[in-house]
């Protein structure tokens, strides 16, 4: 089974066709990165005419570069939320259209699925078996939450953040830092050679008192990183110069160390609650070096396997969007095509 996937919830334009949910066929993506970087972050109305300009030949790139045809595609999926709403439209009125006008199946996709799915996508992978029930760390510049998938489409949300994601709060540092845009590939680089002990940076919600709650969730397990990054605009104002040199490698890297250590101790938390078979981690900050290395260790300490995504499928893409949608239709769980678009859709357990 052939999939076309679209995928346009911020500022990555991208399309891909993906067999059978794991054999990538092709990936096309388009980076607004360089749309952006003048304004510090994704301006809405840029991105969105972006995709209007870009998608049509994105489409055209995945399907030459895969060897497939309109005629050879047997389905269609698209992001339909969580996202910019104006990004989110471009996309989807873009599947609505090919899957009328082909007579194809249309097949939403939560983005948050696509970025959990995505550890699955290579040929390689295990099987459900050996790696369920699983806890997946998602870390994204819009989201960063910690998931028991108890089964393909089976989802328990442990905890969430309470203010800002991961990769915000990198991109915020970067901005305070005066690095540039996007933070987390800029973080890491200044922060080579630093000490990540120089500056004893906040973990947010430091304290494991089981007694308090947030929203629905253990206070222990959720993640907040408002005050991290006030606590770096703290540091920088009270210097009587700006950082340069080995000065601002610590401060990077101690910023760095502080958000991969925050991440990865509420992970081993849940380990320690839960009883899981593997754990995962994805999103585009899954790609940071440190994180990476106090996971694999935290794997070691604790005998759980971690499975991590192909850098490609790290940052927002089609594949993983095809991928899902695949899932959905070999275990009949396609639901009819969205009738819109939905900025604030949450994850939930498929019905």
């Amino acid at each position: 089974m052939k999939i076309l996937g679209i995928e346009s919830s911020c500022d990555e334009t991208a399309a891909a066709v993906v067999e059978d949910g794991r054999k990538v066929l092709s990936n096309a993506i388009y980076s607004q990165i360089a749309k952006h970087r003048p304004y510090g972050g994704v301006v809405p109305e840029i991105a969105s005419r972006n995709h209007v300009a870009k998608l049509p030949g994105i489409i055209e790139e995945a399907l030459e570069a895969a060897g497939e045809t309109y005629g050879s595609i047997d389905a269609l999926a698209v992001t339909y939320g969580p996202g910019l709403a104006s990004s989110l439209l471009i996309g989807y009125a873009a599947a609505k259209t090919l899957a009328q006008r082909l007579g194809k199946p249309l097949i939403g996709v939560n983005h948050h699925e696509g970025h959990l799915h995505s550890v699955f996508m290579k040929e390689d992978a295990p099987t459900e078996e050996e790696v369920f029930p699983l806890l997946g760390l998602m870390v994204s510049g819009g989201d960063t939450s910690l998931v028991l998938m108890r089964g393909t489409g089976q989802y328990e949300l442990l905890g969430s953040t309470i203010d800002d994601a991961a990769g915000e709060a990198l991109d915020k540092a970067a901005a305070v830092l005066k690095l540039g845009y996007p933070g987390g590939p800029i973080i890491q680089k200044t922060a080579e050679g630093g000490n990540p002990n120089a500056i004893r940076f906040p973990r947010g919600l430091d304290s494991v008192d089981r007694g308090k709650w947030v929203y629905k969730y253990d206070r222990d397990l959720c993640f907040s990183f408002s005050g991290l990054k006030t606590s770096l605009l703290t540091h920088v104002k009270n210097l009587d110069h700006e950082p340069q040199g080995q000065e601002l490698a610590d401060i990077a890297a101690s910023y760095q160390e502080a958000v991969a250590e925050a991440l990865t101790m509420r992970v081993e938390r849940a380990l320690g609650r839960f009883e899981v078979k593997s754990f995962s981690c994805a999103g585009g900050v899954s790609l940071n070096k440190i994180l990476r290395e106090k996971l694999t260790a935290l794997a070691e300490k604790t005998g759980v396997p971690l499975l991590l995504c192909p850098p490609s499928l790290c940052t927002d893409n089609a594949a993983m969007i095809a991928g899902v949608a695949y899932e959905k239709a070999r275990l009949n769980k396609a639901c009819a095509e969205p009738v819109d678009v939905n900025p604030n859709l949450r994850l939930a357990d498929w019905e």
